[in-house]
């Protein structure tokens, strides 16, 4: 049996990439210099910032860290600098750089819920699942209102082996966002994980009706289809799923989704 493949909650970030929040700007009354420093530095340093996030729009990551890098150096309490920075550095890879810039940011401003999200993501991915639980955790409780921590909190947990708070993430998720084809699919992996396969059926259902495009739910519906002996409506979403990863350039995601339809007996 193919492994069931598990989808991350989108990065929260401060510029527009994917249709997220919009960029962070610095503006009049930011707190970039000290008052005492010229009003042409602080433009420089206004100038570089706003460059940085220029960058980000456009996907130069290297470009956006070089700038932030002197968006600090002119305004080394500038928090949205070192979130920015932070998240760029998460795009290329660099998870701990990302944690250290976030952590920064929390220094100057502890009630950013957004850094604490993203450094929680970062310590997810880094697999250090407790970190990334108390982060989440605690931008909870700055935004409650936040399902996508839910997400990442419930993502955490599962991988930690606690399926069942996991599910009470993505319920919470659900109530929030009720249109959250994230969480419906996670939940479906969570029910999966607990052999509850047709609570995990609809909610792969319920996740390709809010995002026809999603394959990795196809497949894993096409996977629960199995256990549950639905073969024909298996092999349907295996060929969708496979169609979808071939498209997207995913050839190794595509070719086991063509061999878990040979192991398929109708």
């Amino acid at each position: 049996m193919k492994s069931i493949c598990r989808n991350i909650a989108i990065l929260l970030i401060s510029t527009v990439i994917g249709g997220l929040p919009s960029a962070v700007r610095a503006n009049p009354s930011s707190q970039l210099l000290n008052v005492n420093e010229i009003a042409q530095t602080q433009m420089s340093a206004v100038d570089f910032y706003n460059r940085g996030v220029d960058k980000l729009d456009a996907g130069d990551f290297k470009g956006a860290i070089a700038d932030f890098d002197e968006s600090i150096r002119l305004a080394p309490n500038d928090v949205e600098s070192y979130y920015n920075r932070g998240y760029a550095r998460h795009i290329l890879g660099a998870y701990q750089d990302a944690i250290k810039d976030y952590t920064e940011a929390l220094r100057i401003n502890p009630d950013y819920a957004n850094a604490y999200g993203n450094r929680a993501y970062s310590h997810y991915l880094l697999k250090n699942y407790q970190e990334a639980i108390a982060d989440s955790t605690e931008a909870i409780r700055l935004n409650p209102k936040d399902a996508n921590v839910y997400i990442n909190r419930g993502n955490a947990r599962d991988d930690q082996g606690d399926t069942k708070a996991a599910i009470e993430d993505y319920n919470e998720a659900l109530r929030i966002d009720p249109k959250s084809a994230r969480a419906y699919y996670n939940r479906g992996l969570a029910y999966n994980r607990l052999s509850e396969n047709q609570k995990a059926l609809e909610d792969y259902t319920q996740t390709l009706a809010l995002d026809g495009r999603f394959a990795e739910a196809y497949y894993n519906r096409a996977i629960t289809h199995t256990r549950l002996g639905n073969g024909k409506a298996a092999v349907a979403d295996f060929q969708k799923a496979a169609d979808m990863f071939r498209a997207q350039g995913r050839t190794e995601n595509y070719q086991n989704a063509l061999d878990a339809m040979k192991n398929i007996q109708l």
